[in-house]
């Protein structure tokens, strides 16, 4: 076994093994991020009924409280807690399923409506410049909530992937939750303005 030294990168020794696998450099500069182990081990088991799930508890809350921009009939929109990008939305069935293929039929077409329109809404009050649409399907899929679908729908600006989140653990948010919850609330069509 090869000395480790920490000639690498600072802080290399601290996060390297006993095989100098972390600091043994390669083709890949990788971005670790350890706190995600939270929601691989042990941080699912929280959520796995009703009376828990945060997505089943919102709806019962004030649209303020619970940070919900759109309810529909079988599925409502909710701005994300701990948003990647100002104005970062989840679609969720008011169902609590795990999987897209759990969803019926009405559920599902609802739940393409509200994503689609989600995006106009977007467009109107923030012009991004594209969209990153995705449902994280299971706890090894990376679901940070399992017990519940929820599809993510994040605006993306140009320059909006800085170093600010790797280097300085920080990510810039230009407008408080509540300011950009009732910005996209406001901007919803209503059933007379559908698109």
């Amino acid at each position: 076994m090869q000395e480790n030294t920490g000639a690498g990168y600072p802080g290399d020794a601290g996060v390297t093994d006993d095989f100098d696998l972390a600091g043994v450099p390669d083709a890949f500069q990788r971005l670790w991020t350890p706190h995600r182990m939270a929601y691989i081990k042990g941080g699912q088991h929280q959520f796995k009924n009703e009376n828990d799930c945060p997505f089943c508890v919102g709806p019962g809350r004030s649209d303020e409280e619970a940070l919900i921009v759109h309810r529909g009939k079988t599925c409502y929109v909710v701005l994300n807690l701990f948003p990647y990008n100002p104005g970062h939305l989840l679609v969720c069935p008011y169902r609590h399923i795990p999987d897209y293929t759990d969803l019926t039929l009405d559920e599902t077409a609802e739940f393409a409506d509200l994503t689609q329109t989600a995006m106009r809404v977007l467009r109107k009050v923030a012009n991004p410049g594209g969209f990153n649409l995705g449902m994280n399907q299971g706890v090894v899929g990376g679901a940070g909530i399992a017990a519940h679908l929820h599809q993510h729908i994040v605006p993306r600006w140009g320059g909006d992937g800085n170093f600010f989140p790797i280097i300085a653990h920080t990510k810039a948010i230009t407008q408080t939750l509540d300011e950009v919850r009732q910005q996209v609330a406001d901007a919803w069509p209503g059933e007379t303005d559908a698109e």
